[in-house]
């Protein structure tokens, strides 16, 4: 099943409501990093929430999730705008431990929890938007929800859970987030709590074929819930040869002409999906003709 995301309202428009698998999503960032299974689960909780938290955007916006929790993983970078593409690396991509107490992939321990949590949107104003918070957990749901509420002002709630195969492929990816809107009752919210705190794990229902209309009736209540959109998601990147060659020319042909003499060629690699790009010698000469 393709990934995709479902935008939703519940309890008589007192909540609003978002749900997304990630499978595939997650499974195109582990094949293009190689990483090991809680770089994996690190990695795709940070892009399942910030793929959410794009999709609360419009038009040309996007936004970047950095984490920063002082672990042996390094940063986690993830860039994501309103139209479900997202793309996302770690600075440690090999990172893995034996499991925690709990028999799940140790990501507090890979994340850190020394740190911050911040995201920087892209609204189309002179100056983006940046809001940060300190790490509280590191396991990262929890860390997302305080960033939603204190940041944004929004009593939220964050789910987001990835299971790995043996082969350290993803076997299951995927993730919600429920808003209470302004004047929502406590009846509402007590319901809310109660099912939140009764549910299973949503990498459980990834992992069982759930989609994320039935994820949120699992979540909310089938009866609670009114379905407004769905949006695919997948794994993209912005970066093109045409990039990396527009950014070689800014380098000026001082620079260019050394890159001929001292290594016959260049190479560039995009950090967000580690896509190579070669230059020849005979490309750069070219390319030394353009800044003359």
């Amino acid at each position: 099943m393709k990934d995709y995301l479902v935008k939703a309202i519940a309890f008589n428009d007192q909540v609003r409501a978002y749900a997304v698998t990630t499978t595939e999503t997650v499974g195109e960032a582990q094949r293009r990093h190689q990483t090991w299974p809680t770089a994996s689960a690190a990695l795709g909780r940070s892009i399942t929430a910030g793929t959410i938290m794009g999709a609360m955007l419009k038009g040309e916006e996007k936004l970047t999730v950095k984490i920063e929790g002082g672990g042996p993983i390094g940063t986690i970078l993830v860039d994501a705008n309103a139209k479900g593409e997202v793309r996302g690396y770690v600075t440690n991509p090999q990172t893995h431990f034996d499991l925690n107490e709990q028999g799940k992939l140790d990501v507090r321990r890979a994340v850190g929890i020394n740190g911050m949590l911040t995201v920087s949107k892209d609204i189309g104003l002179q100056h983006p938007f940046v809001g940060h918070v300190p790490l509280i957990s590191g396991e990262l749901g929890e860390d997302f929800t305080s960033y939603i509420v204190h940041s944004e002002q929004v009593p939220s709630s964050v789910g987001v859970g990835v299971l790995v195969n043996a082969d350290q492929t993803i076997q299951a990816a995927g993730g919600f987030i429920i808003q209470l809107l302004p004047g929502t009752d406590e009846e509402t919210i007590t319901k809310i709590e109660e099912r939140l705190n009764g549910m299973m794990p949503i990498s459980s229902m990834v992992e069982q074929g759930m989609t994320p209309e039935q994820m949120l009736e699992q979540v909310l209540g089938a009866g609670n819930v009114k379905m407004l959109e769905q949006m695919p998601v997948y794994f993209q990147c912005q970066c093109s040869r045409e990039r990396i060659t527009n950014a070689i020319v800014s380098l000026g042909s001082d620079e260019i002409q050394d890159m001929i003499q001292t290594e016959g060629m260049a190479d560039a690699q995009c950090h967000f999906c580690n896509e190579n790009y070669h230059f020849s010698k005979e490309n750069l000469e070219r390319l030394l003709e353009d800044t003359v």
